[in-house]
């Protein structure tokens, strides 16, 4: 585990509140209006949120599912308006399928990272538990590295590779504004999934990094309201998963050697329908302490493995 001191460090706090207001366009930054999505769940919060980018030529961020009152409100939105580029922070069918039928009527070049992959090869016998979730259908006119920049009337747009959630997640920055659109890497309501194969906890780590390295002043997620303090809540974010692996580390000490047994205790406050995930974020965190050496099993991490410190 890492050795820095976790004192300077606190907890995030989620901010919880949040108007999703379905069907229009809030203005949220000068030139930036959200629409939100209206598909809330236990994942997806209130539901997904599309930003508009500029005044005249437009820039879609994450146009969301096949939703026909969605696509409704975005056309609504985007008023005539030409449509240069729509961006797709990741491969989820939450943020991508729109994508193809909102080009079908507005024109633009919808770019991001690549197509859906797992962070990882999958190993024999395993099954992604969250396959139906992604877009596997999806890709892009144009693949978009890190630091690639998109540029329209007014505006830039910079590529943030922020793996971790998904192997091809990206955010974006509005360049000389501060801002950033973190889609689903931070998010001011909860902790980001990180569930393997797809997701990776050392990418999400080095990702946490990645903007903690930057100097922005508000991030634009893809579900929930802002976050408003970006470094301090990077640095909450960063604790807690430090704080969760302490905890995995500790029940593993304490004789939890499967993963069930350590989800029953460290989310015994967390909603039932979220403990397949949390089996999951468990099982990310256990990938990293076996390739760190810090926790060992018999052949590759799995959910229904058994684990012990080395």
């Amino acid at each position: 585990m890492s050795g820095t001191s976790l004192a300077s460090e606190e907890e995030p706090q989620f901010e919880r509140a949040f108007a999703p207001a379905y069907g229009q366009a809030v203005p949220v930054a000068d030139g930036v209006r959200r629409v939100t999505v209206e598909n809330p769940s236990p994942f997806t919060f209130h539901g997904t949120n599309t930003y508009l980018v500029g005044e005249e030529t437009l820039a879609v961020i994450d146009p969301g599912p096949l939703d026909d009152a969605h696509l409704a409100a975005l056309l609504r939105a985007i008023d005539g308006r030409p449509v240069s580029h729509i961006l797709v922070s990741h491969t989820h069918r939450d943020h991508a399928p729109l994508a193809r039928v909102l080009q079908a009527r507005v024109g633009g070049v919808i770019a991001a990272e690549g197509p859906h992959r797992p962070s990882r090869p999958l190993h024999a016998g395993e099954v992604n538990p969250f396959s139906e979730s992604a877009d596997l259908d999806f890709v892009p006119d144009l693949a978009l590295g890190h630091g690639a920049t998109i540029a329209g009337d007014g505006w830039a747009l910079t590529a943030l590779s922020t793996p971790g959630h998904t192997a091809n997640h990206l955010s974006f920055a509005l360049e000389e504004t501060g801002i950033v659109f973190s889609a689903d890497h931070v998010m001011a309501w909860a902790t980001s999934i990180v569930a393997p194969p797809d997701g990776s906890m050392r990418d999400y780590m080095a990702s946490l990094e990645t903007m903690l390295a930057r100097d922005d002043r508000l991030y634009l997620p893809g579900h929930g309201g802002p976050v408003t303090e970006p470094h301090k809540f990077l640095r909450g974010l960063r604790a807690h998963r430090r704080m969760r692996e302490r905890g995995v580390v500790e029940r593993i000490r304490r004789g939890d050697g499967a993963i069930s047994e350590i989800v029953a205790a460290l989310y015994a406050s967390t909603d039932p329908r979220l403990h397949g995930a949390a089996a999951l974020s468990v099982l990310a965190h256990l990938e990293d302490l076996v390739e760190r050496g810090i926790v060992v099993t018999e052949g590759p991490p799995a959910l229904n493995g058994r684990y012990r410190l080395a």
